[in-house]
């Protein structure tokens, strides 16, 4: 099994101008640095043989969601504790900050394997106001961020990052490592109502400092986790597409024609198919696959099938995340859905962000014992 492959083109001068870094993760962050080549900062991709990495534990905290729940007492599951935070109280003063909600997803990562710590983060929700506030009540600490982890390029899971690596200047890891599923990310798009709904920042990017890795094959990401590459179509799934993409560079912003589709640059918008999303995921010891989804625009199954076929792990033990299940989407189509979760056979669903209440409520009622409702704070340990 190969991991890492991307094609970034040595000596692109107009990548070189842009600084940007492509390659696939591994041997962690010395590693990628002592491939870095002058000042271009481009670093070939490196093959990785042999299985994935185990974790002996991974506990995912959703740090931005569209939903805050207060006063709800944790849970232990078999293989599974739920930890549900509760704010920011204290008991002689009004708060001052609480947790906030937005229609968006970030979620952090910590994994261990021996005396071996991890903490990624994956995506950064709509804004950076909610995502620092949030950061800081659950005192997680960018400082000890070991890569970041975008799924795709829309607002609602990126729309915090700029924000997040101004507050965060001079503190974040030299060369941090920045994963994206491919130059689609950076194109510009809109929504299906008209709004711009994305515009990536390069330049923010690369004046952070940060590795950026343009991975659209199966990337190990911090030596714990991996990402599922090109997530392939191969289920019933059609999900929709809320969003036009328009590829080229305007003002500094946008995705460049060279390393995109022919068919998509048109010079106009044209349907965003969301070949560059992709899941991040582990494998804990003894218990099988967790995959954090995102947003599955490219259907929840198929990022679940994807993560089997990048890993040769096929026990799924968890799907956390957006399942992107909404209408006007049909209960049979969501009935579908859940069937196959069926035969699928997790041993935990833990849907949020874009999932949609009537799909949730559905898979509750077919599949009571393996779901749990997931809101910002909450905390889910793996492996304990």
């Amino acid at each position: 099994m190969l991991f890492g492959r991307c094609d970034c083109a040595p000596g692109s001068a107009t990548l070189s101008r842009r600084g940007v870094l492509c390659a696939g993760g591994a041997g962690f962050v010395s590693a990628l640095v002592a491939t870095l080549v002058g000042q271009a900062r481009t670093a070939r991709a490196q093959a990785l043989a042999g299985p994935v990495p185990e974790v002996d534990r991974l506990a995912v905290r959703i740090v931005t969601d569209n939903i805050v729940v207060q006063f709800v007492p944790g849970q232990s599951l078999p293989g599974l504790r739920v930890e549900r935070a509760a704010g920011n109280q204290s008991p002689d003063r009004p708060p001052r900050t609480a947790l906030a909600g937005e229609w968006g997803l970030a979620m952090h990562a910590e994994s261990q394997r021996g005396s071996e710590v991890r903490h990624v983060l994956v995506d950064f929700g709509y804004t950076p106001e909610t995502l620092l506030n949030n950061l800081d009540i659950l005192k997680i600490d960018p400082a000890r961020f070991d890569a970041l982890v975008l799924s795709h390029g829309h607002y609602d899971h990126f729309g915090g990052l700029t924000g997040f690596l101004a507050a965060n200047k001079g503190r974040l890891k030299r060369r941090l490592p920045f994963f994206v599923g491919g130059e689609d990310a950076f194109c510009v798009r809109t929504s299906s109502i008209g709004g711009q709904f994305g515009a990536l920042d390069r330049q923010a990017i690369t004046d952070a400092d940060l590795a950026l890795m343009l991975t659209d094959g199966p990337a190990v990401v911090a030596d714990h986790a991996f990402t599922t590459g090109r997530i392939v179509q191969r289920t019933f799934e059609k999900p929709l597409q809320p969003t036009r993409e328009k590829v080229g560079v305007t003002n500094g912003f946008g995705c460049f024609p060279e390393r995109v589709s022919p068919a998509k640059a048109t010079g106009d918008y044209v349907p965003d198919d969301f070949d560059h999303e992709i899941a991040t995921n582990y494998v804990v010891r003894d218990k099988g696959l967790v995959v954090l989804t995102s947003c599955s625009h490219r259907g929840v199954l198929n990022a679940v099938r994807q993560a089997q076929e990048a890993s040769g792990v096929s026990r799924v033990h968890a799907v956390i995340g957006g399942f992107h299940l909404v209408p006007p989407l049909s209960d049979v189509y969501f009935r579908d859905v859940v069937t196959a979760f069926k035969e699928l056979d997790p041993d935990f669903l833990l849907p949020g962000h874009c999932s949609g209440d009537a799909f949730y409520d559905i898979l509750r009622r077919e599949l009571p014992s393996k779901v749990v409702r997931s809101a910002v704070g909450t905390r889910f340990v793996f492996g304990a």
